[in-house]
Order: structure tokens, then C-alpha cells, then sequence
């Protein structure tokens, strides 16, 4: 679906890529804009994008002279405004869309921003963290929630293929890019079974596929 919504973000920001894996399920078309976080300096801090988003951070979605930022806010709207295309991002009814909020929230409120790339850097600025430290740092806190939604997730008879039921949902788009960073950081996964076959899941749908980090305009061309 043909829509002229822009969306400025970055391959490897966790963030942008929940909202990319949103857009390719409501089957919406849009223009990426890539804004490189770590390019001299971080061209989420020059004053052209502080115009778009005073918190100098991606994502942003424009929809013609509208500026929607925070992911999981994008992810409504986007479920809002085209609530007649085939794939909801939450469940119809109250209760099944409290759960798939409140497993969404686990990563996205209560794991990812105490590993994004502007603590990583703090901590490594004001604290001297090395990478070796920054990493480790990273996966205890991957560790602590994945832990948790272990038991969410196995212990629940809503979880089906997915994290609630069996169409993916927010909850499985806040899932898999956090799964990223945890193998990224190269946490051990043997412990969250559960959360390991949803993310396998999910990672053979081409919704998935073409939102991936590896799979962007603006991701590095290997060596």
C-alpha cells in the first residue's frame, strides 16, 4: 500500500527495526531515511533532526506534516490507522491485549534502555567501561528480562507459535530485535527455549527478513 510515510532510522537501532518488522506486516509501504548514529558524532544530534525529533533519537515516522515518535506509540498508530489490513498488531480482545502490551514493555520499557547505544556510551565516557565490560553489562540485563519472559511466555496457555497465539504480534516485535542483541552480545540461549523458538519463528517470515539489521540500505557492506 502506496502511503508517503517516511521513516528515519538506523540499521542497527533496535527501535527502528521494531518498527520496520510493523510496517512490513500491515503490508505499508515507506521511505527510509537513514540517520547514522555514530557518524561524526551522531547525525541524530545535528539541528536539521532535532527539528524532526527534540529527543535526537530514532525512530520518527512522518506522515505528511505529522512527526509519531517512540516505537511502541508508532506501532499503535500504525495498527490505528489501517486497522483493515490483514495483520493486527494487538489482539481484539482486552485481556489478550494487555498481554501482548505488557511482554512488549518488558523489552522495550525494562531491558532496551538500559543497553542502547547512548548508555553504552555514557558508560564508557563518564565510567571508562571497556568493550569487554560494556558487553557483559549488555547481557545481564538480556539475561534478567529473558529470564522473566521465559516464564511468561512457557507458562501461559496463550503463547502459540508465537508470542500470543499464532499471528505475530507487538509483543514477537519487541521480542526479535532484542534476540538480535543477544546474540549479538553473545549470550548463552540455552536457557529460554521458548523465547528461542519464537524468534526462529518469526525470523523465517519475509516481514522479518527484509526488516533485519543486515538487510538495510544504510548497513555495512561486508568486508
Amino acid at each position: 500500500m502506496a502511503t508517503g510515510l517516511v521513516l528515519y532510522g538506523y540499521w542497527r537501532s533496535s527501535a527502528a527495526y521494531r518498527v520496520r518488522i510493523a510496517l512490513n506486516l500491515k503490508g505499508v509501504e515507506y521511505e527510509s531515511r537513514p540517520v547514522h548514529l555514530v557518524r561524526e558524532g551522531g547525525e541524530q544530534h545535528a539541528a536539521a533532526f532535532r527539528e524532526v525529533n527534540p529527543q535526537e533519537m530514532v525512530p520518527c515516522l512522518l506522515d505528511g506534516d505529522r512527526v509519531i515518535t517512540q516505537s511502541l506509540a508508532i506501532m499503535e498508530y500504525l495498527d490505528e490507522k489501517y486497522p483493515e489490513l490483514e495483520t493486527s498488531l494487538l489482539p481484539m480482545d482486552a485481556r489478550g491485549r494487555a498481554r501482548v502490551r505488557a511482554l512488549a514493555m518488558v523489552v522495550a520499557c525494562d531491558t532496551h534502555p538500559l543497553g542502547n547505544l547512548r548508555v553504552l556510551q555514557r558508560l564508557e565516557s563518564q565510567f571508562g567501561a571497556d568493550e569487554a565490560q560494556r558487553a557483559e553489562w549488555s547481557r545481564y540485563w538480556i539475561d534478567t528480562s529473558f529470564k522473566a519472559l521465559e516464564v511468561m511466555l512457557a507458562d501461559n496457555a496463550a503463547t502459540g507459535r508465537y508470542c500470543h497465539g499464532d499471528s505475530p504480534s507487538m509483543a514477537d516485535i519487541c521480542l526479535v530485535p532484542q534476540y538480535y542483541n543477544a546474540l549479538r552480545w553473545k549470550l548463552p540461549l540455552d536457557a529460554y527455549p521458548t523465547v528461542r523458538r519464537i524468534c526462529e519463528a518469526c525470523n523465517e517470515l519475509e516481514t522479518f527478513q527484509r526488516a533485519a539489521p543486515e538487510a538495510q540500505p544504510d548497513a555495512p557492506v561486508p568486508a
